[in-house]
């Protein structure tokens, strides 16, 4: 999906279709502005993302030097007289089977993002997807057990095409196991959601407990995410941490 680039300081509130789990429309939602309209900064983006991939490295890749190689503790042949280059070892890094010159060896690549970029970047996110009507709001998930067919047939009443992310509440066991099977759908905890999450999919499902921010029900009250604790500061705050933690 395309990234909206270079918009103006504050973009137009968002307003989506609330829906039922079972089908139907429960009434549109005002989505909070000061997370689904702001604008997208590419470079933060591209900086946030980059520092949370390099974080997720492993860095156990490791070659051994030629002290580590087995063999080559006797001198192949004496210093003078054979009309050959002077050799101590088989095992110098010039020969077949020996050591491995500047080669990798374990390391961290954890990079520091400070907790505001990453905080901002989801932001850009949530907003890129928001102007490109990829944001689905439902009010809660109703799987009575793990069933990944009624998985499959609720996305397909939200009308959630390409690769979809599912944002889960502390309670949603019975969601989470249901989505589990679907290869191009991936869930995440509302505490958990990062930039790199949001990019990724092409819609992202939010129920009424998830959704970040204080976002206005057009004709009704205002729907927040305070039943589940994931308002606007926690889930910024919470995927902020988890991008320290992982890096």
């Amino acid at each position: 999906m395309s990234i909206v680039r270079n918009g103006p300081v504050r973009l137009e509130p968002v307003t989506v279709t609330r829906s039922a789990f079972g089908g139907g429309e429960l009434g549109r939602v005002r989505l909070d502005p000061a997370i689904f309209s702001v604008p997208v900064n590419v470079p933060l983006l591209h900086q946030v993302v980059t520092g949370q991939l390099a974080s997720r490295r492993a860095g156990t890749q490791s070659t051994k030097t030629r002290a580590e190689v087995r063999g080559g503790g006797a001198k192949p042949f004496r210093q003078k007289g054979t009309g050959n280059a002077r050799q101590g070892s088989i095992r110098a890094p010039h020969y077949a089977g020996g050591g491995i010159a500047l080669g990798p060896k374990p390391r961290s690549y954890e990079q520091k993002t400070p907790r505001k970029m990453v905080q901002a970047a989801l932001r850009c996110a949530l907003s890129d997807r928001a102007q490109h009507e990829a944001v689905r709001v439902v009010d809660h998930y109703d799987f009575e057990g793990p069933k990944t067919k009624e998985a499959v047939a609720f996305l397909g009443r939200l009308g959630c095409d390409g690769t979809v992310l599912v944002v889960l509440g502390r309670n949603d066991e019975a969601a989470a196991k249901s989505f589990a099977n679907l290869t191009n759908v991936a869930t995440v905890p509302a505490d958990q959601i990062t930039a790199y999450d949001v990019l990724c999919a092409d819609v992202v499902v939010f129920t009424d407990d998830t959704l970040p921010g204080e976002s206005e029900q057009a004709g009704g009250a205002a729907v927040s995410a305070e039943a589940s604790g994931t308002t606007d500061q926690d889930v910024a705050g919470n995927s902020g941490e988890e991008a320290d933690s992982d890096e």
